[in-house]
C-alpha cells in the first residue's frame, strides 16, 4: 500500500474578520472568496442548507492563508463539521467541499496528488458545500500562504 502524505495545515491559520455589514441585507446563499493577489471567487452555496453551509455562513466573515495540493486551494476555517450523510472524496471542476479532517474549506479545479484520472479527487471524504460560479482558471495563481477573505453575500 502506498502512503498518502496528508497536506500540511498550519494551526491557527485563520482568524475572524470584522464584521461588514451592507445596507439593503442581501441572500445567504453564496460566499466571496477574496484571495490576497486579486483573484476572487464566488462560490454559489447547496441550496438544502446542509449543517456544514449554516456553520460556514454563520462564521462568516473570516480570513486565512491558503494552500496548494495540486490544483485544489484550500483554507482553514473556524467550523468543525461532521461527515454528512452524502460525502465524498471524488470531485468535478469547480466544486467547493469542506474537509472535516483539515477543518479547511477546498476548491477543486484540476487534478491532486491523488486523482486516479483526469478528476479532482480529494484527500478523503468531504462535505459538499458548493460550486464556483463562472471560471476556476484564476484560482492556478493563487499560491500558498496567499490571504484569504471569506464573506457572505
Amino acid at each position: 500500500m502506498r502512503e498518502r502524505r496528508l497536506p500540511a495545515l498550519g494551526k491557527g491559520t485563520y482568524r475572524r474578520a470584522p464584521y461588514h455589514s451592507s445596507e439593503g441585507g442581501g441572500t445567504t446563499d453564496r460566499l466571496k472568496l477574496e484571495f490576497g493577489n486579486g483573484v476572487e471567487v464566488t462560490v454559489a452555496l447547496r441550496g438544502d442548507a446542509t449543517a456544514t453551509v449554516k456553520a460556514l455562513t454563520a462564521s462568516s466573515p473570516f480570513e486565512a492563508r491558503a494552500n496548494r495540493w495540486g490544483d485544489e486551494v484550500y483554507f482553514e476555517t473556524p467550523v468543525s463539521c461532521a461527515l454528512e450523510a452524502d460525502a465524498r472524496d471524488e470531485m468535478t471542476v469547480g466544486e467547493v467541499a469542506y474537509w472535516p479532517e483539515g477543518r479547511a474549506l477546498a476548491i477543486f479545479f484540476g487534478r491532486t496528488p491523488v486523482s486516479r484520472g483526469d478528476e479532482p479527487r480529494a484527500y478523503s471524504p468531504c462535505n459538499i458545500v458548493g460550486v464556483v460560479e463562472g471560471d476556476v482558471e484564476a484560482l492556478r495563481s493563487v499560491g500558498d500562504g496567499a490571504e484569504v477573505h471569506v464573506s457572505v453575500l
